[in-house]
């Protein structure tokens, strides 16, 4: 089952798992991995993920991905 994210503790993947459907109350200090999916059936997939945390003004993304495409020949 592909989440578009999930909690971070003590497990890589643990709760809440962050889907359209979820009524978990998100709370200050918790810690997310928001990763949403792009899959091909048959031919491939992908997940960008970010490491988010709960602040009290907001959300502050802690991990460090770039965003440019690197040509690659």
């Amino acid at each position: 089952v592909h989440r578009t994210g999930h909690g971070l503790g003590i497990d890589i993947h643990e709760p809440p798992y962050i889907t359209a459907t979820s009524e978990v109350v998100l709370d200050e200090g918790m810690v997310f991995s928001i990763e949403p999916g792009i899959y091909l059936q048959g031919r491939f997939g992908v997940r960008l993920e970010e490491i988010v945390i709960l602040r009290a003004d907001g959300p502050e993304i802690l991990s460090e991905l770039t965003r440019e495409l690197n040509l690659i020949k």
